[in-house]
């Protein structure tokens, strides 16, 4: 291979690297979905031993980590929107360029009224894609408001008497393991929809 790459290999190892990077964090979020696992396992088992300080700590560790795959989610959204904006740009550019061939050459077949009306289209296409790049800046825009507003702290979320709850129904406190895995679905649920 030679010192100098081609356009079109640049732009495939950066296509490898987008790749890399969305694969990457997605192994990070089902890694911190295994260690939520962890930490409720360590409560459970600091709470049948009455150990007070580890069962906070363990409580404690199990809301850091789904904050921690909040921000990894978010993330990894924000990648995936700006990497699908750089292909539309990208498809932008070449449409562009594209047209002033197709322009040029169509000056030097066509009369002035026929390149009157040429210029016409181009104009035309030119407006199509500033009316693309406006709507495309708006939905980034509300997309950032959404993500912002999705990471505060809102009423209705889990508290942390719902996910000390939980966990106590973990160690077995007279409930039936039936009745302790619908209660824990039900936990879930409510806190993987906090953080959605």
């Amino acid at each position: 291979m030679g010192i100098f790459k081609s356009k079109q290999q640049k732009e495939i190892e950066k296509k490898m690297l987008v790749k890399r990077t969305i694969n990457s964090m997605n192994k990070q979020i089902n890694k911190l979905e295994d260690q939520k696992q962890v930490f409720i396992e360590s409560a459970k088992r600091a709470k049948e031993k009455d150990l007070d300080a580890q069962f906070q700590l363990a409580l404690s560790g199990y809301k850091m980590t789904v904050q921690q795959q909040r921000r990894a989610q978010e993330m990894l959204l924000n990648f995936e929107i700006t990497a699908q904006m750089k292909d539309v740009t990208m498809m932008t550019s070449e449409f562009l360029r594209g047209m002033s061939e197709i322009s040029k050459e169509m000056t030097k077949l066509a009369d002035a009224k026929e390149f009157a009306k040429i210029q016409a289209q181009f104009e035309e296409a030119m407006v199509a894609v500033e009316t693309q790049t406006d709507q495309m800046d708006n939905f980034m825009e509300m997309s950032q408001e959404t993500f912002y507003n999705a990471g505060k702290d809102k009423s209705g979320k889990t508290t942390d008497a719902e996910i000390e709850k939980f966990i106590l129904e973990q160690t077995g406190d007279g409930l039936s393991s039936e009745s302790i895995e619908k209660e824990m679905e039900e936990i879930r649920k409510k806190i993987d929809a906090d953080i959605n």
